[in-house]
């Protein structure tokens, strides 16, 4: 079998897989987040926590939530880092320095798991477990809470309220990250992935040197750090490591786990605003976006460039053997049109466009289908957008889902889809005239360009992935990589919730023969369309300085 069509018949096999799971995990989301019941280990969190899950919040009270329970995040995770080499459990690694985990707590509280560190040689199991993992969980459920909200704010009329946050986070926890992560990391074990809390073991002699490996509760961090769109790897080979990722199967099944959610929530939005048609028009979106971009990146990664290519069949450089380019073209789509930022196979070392394809998978906004919870809530923005302009050009009022989109509404929308460019070129454009950057870049040129902008592009878009040729570890790109993703993650959440209010607060309009149908085609190759122009003319000045150079001069 060749290897283009055993890539083809990977994809196949997920959307397959993805298609059975949509119908069951969106409606059973639904019901989570509509129920007025709480389970008994629920009622012990929020006694514990002093939360009175009954109680409705405005927008203001539900931002108010989230900005602390995240703010008490980073200060809990900091300092697990910070006193590392004084709890048990820390294999002898000391201390991490103050700015890397600064950067460090803000990753990981943002959903984004950037890191400038080798975790084999730097986290103990307290930290690895007890912190980064934790917040593999509370992080995601953040996101599908605040998603759940704006989504309330389109089913609800002549009320501000949009639910409870820490009901609406405890829920995300304990009935859908966690048990699905359970059976996630049971397959993974199953199929060669390691789980345990061993030490650090001496397995020989490397180059004249002994060579180590450490152990570690490794596969139920892979299963949430995939399913919760995380990324953060327990290895600095990330889902590359056998140990994570031991072979074909578990490669697809991870891809599994990191587009699962995102996709079965469109259904959970149609079921919650009462029109599954409406989910099925976001759905059809993302699934076009998603299908399109994986297309091109295995037309540009098996384009044959040389005698080199021709003996490998396709880019092999920077690919592990056992996932194949198809494999390899799957999941580094996959991981950069969600926030996951995993990766199994070397980022920098993909061809010029291939770089390009998920630089540009992440500056849309991580939306085809996105992050859990951040990539419903960021089409939703942009289907916001498509209505406006879609009323531009007719001469009437925009209205979404029985809601009128008017002056407020748009100014919210525009500010969200404003924030991160702002942030990725901003940052990028500072660290390019610092004379510092140099010493940090492997290369120079158009993929030296490339290695900075992708690295603030994956920081505020909270995605985590790099081009690793970047040596990030340094107070500057801790630092400004650090605001990048706190900004770039709660700043958008704050409009997204306003957003929300002022849609609750509105009477429903009534559909009329000028409405405009949002569950057609139609809309759906509007919405395509308004995505693509809006991350083209934001990102196209940068992008040509960088991966289209470089694929262009190749």
């Amino acid at each position: 079998m060749s290897p283009v069509v055993a890539g083809v018949l990977q994809f196949a096999a997920l959307a397959v897989a993805l298609g059975l799971a949509y119908r069951p995990l969106g409606d059973y989301m639904a019901r989570v987040y509509s129920s007025d019941k709480h389970l008994r280990v629920e009622k012990w969190i929020y006694k514990a926590i002093g939360a009175n899950p009954t109680t409705e919040m405005r927008w203001p009270a539900y931002l108010r939530g989230v900005l602390a329970f995240s703010l008490v995040s980073v200060l809990f995770l900091y300092l697990m880092q910070r006193l590392q080499g004084s709890l048990p459990g820390s294999l002898g690694f000391v201390s991490i320095p103050a700015d890397q985990a600064f950067n460090t707590a803000a990753s990981f509280v943002a959903n984004t798991n950037w890191q400038s560190y080798s975790g084999e040689q730097t986290m103990g199991h307290v930290v690895q477990t007890g912190g980064l993992a934790v917040q593999n969980f509370v992080s995601a459920a953040v996101g599908i809470a605040v998603a759940v909200a704006l989504v309330r704010g389109f089913a609800r009329s002549r009320t501000g309220e949009l639910g409870n946050f820490w009901s609406d986070l405890v829920r995300g926890t304990v009935r859908i990250l966690l048990p699905v992560s359970v059976i996630g990391a049971i397959v993974l074990v199953a199929c060669g992935a390691i789980q345990n809390f061993s030490g650090i073991h001496e397995v020989g002699q490397f180059m004249g040197g002994s060579q180590q490996w450490n152990g570690g509760a490794v596969a139920s961090q892979e299963a949430i750090k995939e399913l919760g769109t995380n990324g953060g790897g327990y290895f600095n080979a990330n889902s590359a490591h056998p140990f994570e990722n031991p072979n074909g199967f578990t490669n697809l099944f991870e891809v599994f786990l990191i587009l699962v959610i995102p996709f079965a929530l469109t259904r959970t939005f149609g079921r919650m605003v009462g029109s599954v048609k409406q989910g099925y028009a976001i759905l059809a979106t993302m699934v076009t976006i998603w299908v399109g971009f994986t297309a091109l990146m295995m037309w540009t990664e098996f384009h044959h460039g040389g005698p080199a290519f021709d003996l490998a069949g396709g880019a092999m450089e920077g690919k592990e053997n056992r996932f194949g380019i198809g494999g390899s073209s799957i999941f580094a789509v996959a991981t950069t049109l969600t926030s996951t930022g995993a990766v199994d196979a070397f980022h920098s070392s993909l061809t010029g466009f291939g770089g390009g394809i998920t630089m540009l998978g992440m500056q849309l906004g991580e939306i085809a289908p996105g992050g859990t919870g951040s990539g419903l809530y960021g089409m939703l923005i942009m289907a916001i957008i498509a209505v406006f302009i879609a009323g531009l050009m007719v001469g009437r009022t925009p209205e979404y889902l029985g809601k009128k989109i008017g002056t407020r509404e748009i100014k919210f929308a525009a500010c969200y889809i404003l924030v991160t460019p702002a942030l990725v070129l901003i940052f990028t454009a500072i660290a390019m005239a610092m004379p510092s950057t140099l010493t940090s870049m492997t290369n120079t040129g158009a993929h030296g360009f490339s290695e900075v902008l992708y690295a603030y592009t994956s920081g505020a878009n909270n995605n985590g992935s790099a081009f690793a040729g970047l040596n990030a570890n340094t107070p500057w790109f801790n630092t400004s990589i650090g605001l990048a993703m706190l900004l770039g993650r709660f700043v958008p959440m704050v409009f997204v919730l306003a957003l929300a209010g002022s849609l609750a607060e509105q009477t429903p309009i009534p559909e009329t023969a000028g409405t405009l149908r949002t569950n057609k085609p139609l809309f759906t190759g509007l919405l395509v369309g308004t995505v693509m122009i809006v991350a083209g003319l934001t990102y196209f000045p940068a992008l040509a300085l960088g991966p289209l150079a470089e694929g262009l001069a190749s």
